[in-house]
């Protein structure tokens, strides 16, 4: 302390001169990055902040630190920013490209949905980087490197040492220690469990690693499956009818068939899993001018890890096998082997008289899955005893009681159906409930008995860029999360999207949902009157909540339609699910980006007069409740701006994406957040969108044109008209449930509404309590 006391002393006689300001920035900067060490220490730090901060920073000490403090989150939580992490690796100088790598190349070699993942994202985003450097790039040698049998999988612990949960064991203790945040002590930071081997620093030489003998065995079957989709979308669409595209798929689905079971699975599902068959009958194509996307359903059979697990047996199509009533029959169900992976087989008998004889009639068995036999919708309800035993006599005694409340249950309000259309074959499968056709195709398969037996689906798309799909759905899904902290009941549903290049890719189909389009071409009935006949009456508890679910959902769409300036809105691109949700698709065209660059939609989003007629009408209760969610969810996001514009802004460096049109982008951006305005001003704003949006004529116009030239049908009403209905008020939503009150003519905002983080369950449920009103006596 003494020595310390008397340099400052020194330091205090001495005049004015270089070396006094050489030491005040040199302690300056020692305490900016003693503050930084601590923010990165804290456990405020979360994903959202390192890719930041490796995004903005220029300090090769703080980007070396970052990716080391990388190893230290969940898997999950770092993947929903591997767009954003593969995208500075290719398109950023040097030092950032150095601190990714070595976290990139570890997760590679864990697992191999990770390693194709990265290749073809990497694949995909070097595509915009010039011809001539993109062959010797360090994206493209990485990507070659992930594709070599270079990664190989990790040596198994030793005895005594505990695995990573779902954590990687790395750099708490070792970047703490040896980091001082400077350019100087760089390589200090360097992961040392993760070093360049002398194989890996040949990738980078350039040299092409593609082995003669092919693609290494681990990632092999995977992109085969993969490849095998996009070229039956190719091929799809060479042909000129929706017609003959379905037949040609069911054709080629069949012969795909021959393939499976195998090592393969689909990267959208969120659980590990091997594909055993695809239903090839079920598969349709979708709707699209120049492009064939078809939309398939795939059985998967559920396991620990599609890596590891022992891939299923095949199954011939037979199901019912033969047996004498001597033999000791098995469970209806699945042996302990079966269930580690080795799956018996059934004969296929093609001959009636070789599969079973007169006298064991009898004993025929049928294997009937348990969670058939477990339903309580059938009316004339069987135990699986009664099915396969001869021994159990037991009548079965149904009370006419239930029989007549599951009559009218069924006959008081049955969902329709839509008729077979073969300009458009993807209605009627998009309309099924998709409980039933999980029903329908375990009941023909195979696998069905199995208990680990999942149906799942995926789009395939061939000859479109997902890449800003991908960005769109990671924008929904931290508005989605921001909502959700801040408890403001805004519904959006965001679906998942695998880009295998810039022209290919997978997406999550939203289940239980069809487009407006098909909603008008099938009922030839106004939207309302569509919710009347799908969801019953004004009064009914079942129209109410679908009702509310519209409203919640429109107003969540209503803002990710304003904030990300989503285009190309005509009915086609807008689904309607089962619970009266809206959904948009298609997020092709947002942020810079229109249909022709034309800029021709206007309106902050869309807002038809059949939307406001769901709603109650102008004066209805729902529809100010429509822009009082609007407000909340406004306020809300602008808390977390950075966390929304940061996913953005980092993909825009060296992107060629139509989105990313101009030098504004961001700008605009972060604009549309409004972040000088006040609560009151918000308040005013959302009520001249909604005016506005309403009003707007380019809307009408533009579904206007998607019906001449696409034959995309529109809303008919014209504005003012008011259909001749009256909406029925709930008992307990009444505007001051709502938080509303209505003064002349004008809504103004009560307590409730001016604070966005006020208990919404009294709109949620019709038995909650309302909602005590502020400032206003009795």
């Amino acid at each position: 302390m003494p020595p310390r006391i008397r340099e400052e002393d020194e330091d205090e006689g001495a005049g004015p001169g270089p070396g006094r300001g050489v030491r005040q920035q040199r302690d300056s900067a020692a305490a900016k990055q003693s503050w930084l060490l601590r923010l990165f220490e804290s456990k405020l730090f979360d994903v959202s902040m390192a890719m930041s901060y490796l995004y903005k920073s220029k300090e090769p000490g703080v980007q070396a630190y970052i990716g080391n403090r990388l190893f230290s989150f969940g898997d999950g939580e770092v993947d929903f920013y591997l767009p954003q992490l593969l995208s500075m690796y290719v398109h950023m100088d040097e030092d950032v490209g150095d601190a990714i790598r070595p976290y990139v190349v570890h997760r590679c070699r864990q697992g191999v949905a990770f390693s194709l993942q990265c290749a073809w994202l990497l694949g995909a985003y070097s595509s915009d980087m010039h011809i001539s450097t993109q062959r010797h790039s360090r994206g493209t040698r990485l990507r070659r490197l992930i594709l070599s049998e270079e990664l190989k999988p990790p040596a198994p612990p030793e005895p005594g040492l505990s695995p990573s949960k779902r954590t990687h064991q790395r750099s708490k203790s070792d970047a703490a220690a040896s980091v001082s945040l400077t350019s100087g002590l760089k390589r200090t930071a360097s992961n040392p469990k993760v070093e360049s081997s002398p194989d890996e620093e040949l990738s980078d030489s350039g040299e092409s690693l593609e082995s003669e003998s092919g693609a290494p065995v681990r990632l092999a079957p995977q992109r085969e499956f993969v490849k095998s989709l996009m070229g039956i979308g190719k091929r799809l669409a060479t042909l000129p009818t929706k017609e003959q595209k379905t037949q040609r798929l069911i054709s080629e689905l069949s012969l795909l068939n021959h393939k499976l079971p195998s090592r393969v699975w689909l990267p959208t599902a969120a659980f590990h899993h091997h594909v055993v068959r695809v239903p090839h009958t079920q598969g349709v194509v979708l709707n699209s001018k120049d492009k064939a996307p078809y939309l398939i359903y795939v059985e998967v059979l559920e396991c620990e890890s599609f890596e590891s697990s022992s891939v299923p047996a095949r199954i011939p199509e037979t199901r019912i096998r033969c047996t004498r009533s001597a033999e000791n029959l098995p469970d209806c169900g699945v042996t302990a082997d079966q269930r580690a992976g080795g799956f018996s087989t059934v004969p296929n008998y093609d001959n009636d008289d070789e599969a079973w004889s007169v006298d064991d009639i009898g004993e025929l068995q049928v294997e009937l899955p348990e969670i058939h036999t477990s339903s309580s919708d059938n009316i004339s309800q069987f135990s699986v005893d009664s099915v396969t035993s001869l021994e159990s006599k037991e009548p079965v005694f149904i009370a006419a009681g239930d029989i007549r409340r599951r009559l009218a249950e069924n006959l008081a309000h049955t969902p329709t159906t839509f008729r077979r259309d073969p300009e458009d074959p993807s209605a009627v499968a998009l309309k099924e409930p998709w409980e039933e056709k999980v029903r329908r195709i375990r009941e023909g398969s195979p696998y069905g008995h199995l208990p680990n037996w999942h149906l799942l689906s995926v789009i395939v798309k061939c000859g479109d860029d997902l890449r800003q799909e991908l960005l769109a759905f990671q924008v929904l899904s931290q508005l989605q999360s921001i909502w959700e902290l801040e408890r403001v009941p805004l519904w959006i549903k965001p679906y998942k999207i695998l880009v295998l290049s810039s022209d290919s890719g997978m997406i999550e189909p939203v289940v239980n949902a069809v487009s407006l389009h098909q909603v008008k071409k099938q009922s030839q009935l106004p939207l309302l009157h569509y919710f009347l006949q799908e969801h019953g009456s004004y009064t009914t508890e079942q129209f109410l909540c679908a009702q509310r679910n519209f409203v919640q959902s429109c107003a969540g769409y209503s803002l990710i339609c304003y904030l990300l300036q989503v285009k190309d809105r005509h009915n086609g691109n807008i689904l309607l699910d089962s619970e009266g949700h809206i959904l948009h698709i298609d997020f092709g065209f947002i942020l810079s980006s229109s249909p022709r660059n034309l800029g021709f939609e206007t309106s902050a989003f869309k807002l038809t007069s059949e939307f406001v007629d769901v709603m109650g009408g102008l004066d209805g209760d729902m529809f100010n409740y429509y822009k009082m969610l609007m407000l909340q969810g406004l306020i809300a996001a602008r808390k977390h701006m950075e966390k929304v514009v940061q996913i953005v802004e980092i993909m825009q460096q060296g992107s060629h994406l139509p989105c990313f049109h101009g030098s504004s982008t961001i700008r605009n951006l972060k604009e549309r957040f409004h972040m000088n305005h006040t609560e009151e001003q918000l308040q005013v704003l959302v009520d001249q969108m909604v005016d506005g949006s309403m009003r707007s004529l380019t809307t009408k116009l533009y579904d206007g044109y998607q019906y001449i030239t696409n034959g995309i049908l529109k809303d008919e009403r014209p504005i003012g008209h008011r259909l001749p209905l009256k909406v029925a008020r709930c008992r307990d939503e009444t505007p001051e449930t709502l938080g509303l009150r209505m003064e002349d003519s004008a809504l103004t905002l009560t307590s409730p509404w001016r604070n966005y983080t006020t208990d919404h369950s009294s709109v949620q449920s019709q038995e909650a309590s309302p909602v005590p009103r502020k400032g206003r006596s009795g």
